[in-house]
Order: C-alpha cells, then structure tokens, then sequence
C-alpha cells in the first residue's frame, strides 16, 4: 500500500512538473476600493492625485493611468448597479480622463527609444475589457435618467451616451494600438 501510494505521488508530480502547459490569466479589472460615502473615499482620491508625481517615468505613468481608469471604471459599474447613477457617470468621467493621455504617453515613450511592444499589450487587452465591461452595463443600465435629490433641480443624466462616448474613446486607442504595431 505504501509502495502504490508513493508511486502515484512521484507519477503525479511528474505530470504536473513536466507534462502540463503554463497558464496566463487574461486582464482582470480590479476590486472595488473605497466608494462615495466611506470615509475613507476622499483620502482615496487626494492619494491618488499624489501618485501621479511619484510616478514620473513613461512607463510608470501608463501603468498608473490604466490602474486609475480600471479603478473608475470599477467604481462606476458598482455605483450604476447601486443605481447611484450621479455618482456613477462622475466615476466614469473620470475613468475617460485617464484613458485620454495614454496614446500620447505611448507615443513619448516610443520617441523616448522604449519598447513599449509590452505596455501595448497590456492596454490593448484592458481596452478589450473595458469595452466588454461598458457594452453589458449599455445593455442593463437606461439610456436616460432623470436624477431627483431633495431640494436640488432635477438633472437629466444621458448614460446611454456617456457610456457610447467612453466605449468609442476606448475603441479609438485600441485602433491607434493596432494600427502602431
């Protein structure tokens, strides 16, 4: 018994060290940080607006645009399911703004003499992401929404064309990313 018990396990490590093929995960959105309404949420944003200076380099700052505009984007999608829909489309406003300089950052660091064969990667497949995420909430979320808070005007909210616009900005730098490899 000893003996069979021994061999299986040699024979299954052997299985696992040379015959079974590496895996890679695909890109993956983040988990949502703080949200409006923790405590915590503002000293969340005033951190993240410090990083930008400790991130100085190219390739530092890419990396650092696409984890805010993750970030943002995580952060509208949790708010659009909590039907906090003011607060939802401010969050992917901001995720738009972070997208919006990347092909530029892109373009510096190629003039820079970087490979950034490595960042197109990794932008061109959150890209994809992005555009998966915003193409289901497109479909769940109403185009139109008249946000009603106490005392205040009402406000007409146009998600349906917020989330074109970020899905169009997005498949813009996905173009731009395939057409300069």
């Amino acid at each position: 018994m000893r003996k069979t018990a021994t061999f299986f396990c040699i024979l299954s490590t052997f299985i696992c060290l040379f015959v079974s093929q590496p895996t890679y995960a695909e890109y993956v959105l983040p988990y949502p940080s703080y949200l409006p309404g923790n405590t915590l949420y503002r000293i969340s944003r005033i951190i993240d607006r410090a990083k930008n200076y400790w991130y100085w380099g190219t390739i530092a700052q890419i990396k650092y645009h696409i984890g805010l505009s993750d970030k943002y984007l995580v952060e509208a999608k949790t708010l659009f399911e909590y039907k906090q829909y003011l607060l939802a489309t401010d969050a992917l406003q901001r995720s738009d703004i972070e997208i919006s300089g990347l092909s530029t950052q892109i373009r510096v660091g190629i003039r820079e003499g970087k490979d950034m064969s490595s960042q197109k990667s990794i932008l061109s497949d959150a890209m994809q992401v992005h555009i998966t995420t915003l193409k289901l909430m497109k479909k769940q979320l109403p185009s139109e929404f008249q946000w009603t808070p106490e005392k205040v005007a009402p406000t007409n909210l146009s998600i349906g064309l917020l989330l074109d616009t970020s899905i169009g900005l997005r498949q813009k730098l996905l173009d731009e990313l395939d057409g300069s490899k």
